[in-house]
């Protein structure tokens, strides 16, 4: 049986933290018992009763963990919480639960599965065909397709959509790669896929249905700016110095 570490980044979330854990313990009780599961809440500077409820679902169910930062940012939430995992496989997934759970199987199967049908890393997708996207604004979809091509064209990568918040690692690419991600907040997705595909990594994209949060707090001008100034970093040096690091490793 093999072990799995499901990792959820959160900020305030008071509102939604304890049924987003009750519908994934559910799920994984009843679709995911073939794997040696544990649900991480990752909190980075949470100032809402968020600690509290955490701290109360740890106390109360065995499988859930809880992780505390003082630092903001979702990418230095989920480096710290995968890095401290000796799990098989990681996963992240958004809090409020935007992609669709039926896609978990096949998410996890993808980089647990042994020998030439495993991947290292499996990523959601909102742009492949066969996802189905509720409710998004023409002008995020817009956006995220502008940023699919300009990353793309960059780097010419397989993988359509970087950000989707639903995503799984093994071991070798969280104690490998993942050290290598600078970025400490959203773009750390994009940053972690481009190093692991371009690295001979090999990433699997699964289409997803993805139900648009009205509550998002994502800030589409300033992570698209910050977004822009982490694939140019890469363009301009990180990459190579990544791959230079990766080449010192026996992997």
């Amino acid at each position: 049986m093999k072990t799995l570490d499901i990792v959820l980044p959160g900020l305030n979330e008071e509102g939604i933290l304890a049924s987003t854990v009750a519908t994934l313990v559910d799920f994984m009780d009843t679709r995911m018992a073939a794997y040696d599961w544990r649900i991480i809440i990752a909190d980075n500077g949470s100032t809402d009763s968020t600690p509290n409820i955490a701290r109360q679902l740890a106390a109360e169910i065995d499988r859930v963990d809880y992780l505390r930062l003082e630092q903001r940012g979702r990418g230095r939430a989920l480096k710290y919480a995968w890095g401290q995992s000796d799990a098989e496989v990681m996963v992240y997934m958004d809090m409020d639960l935007s992609t669709d759970l039926n896609a978990l199987p096949a998410l996890v199967a993808a980089v647990a599965e042994d020998g030439e049908d495993g991947y290292d890393v499996a990523t959601g997708s909102r742009l492949k065909r066969g996802a189905e996207v509720i409710g998004r604004s023409p002008k995020r979809e817009f956006i995220s397709r502008c940023y699919s091509l300009i990353f793309r064209t960059m780097f010419f990568t397989g993988f359509l959509d970087a950000q989707c918040g639903f995503k799984a690692v093994n071991r070798r690419v969280a104690k490998q790669v993942l050290p290598l991600v600078e970025d400490t907040g959203w773009f750390l997705d994009s940053e972690l896929l481009i190093l692991c595909e371009k690295n001979g990594y090999r990433v699997f994209e699964l289409p997803v249905r993805w139900v648009d949060d009205p509550d998002s707090r994502v800030r589409i001008f300033s992570t698209a700016y910050h977004d822009m100034r982490g694939l140019l970093r890469l363009r301009f040096g990180g990459l190579r110095r990544a791959r230079q690091s990766l080449d010192r490793i026996e992997r």
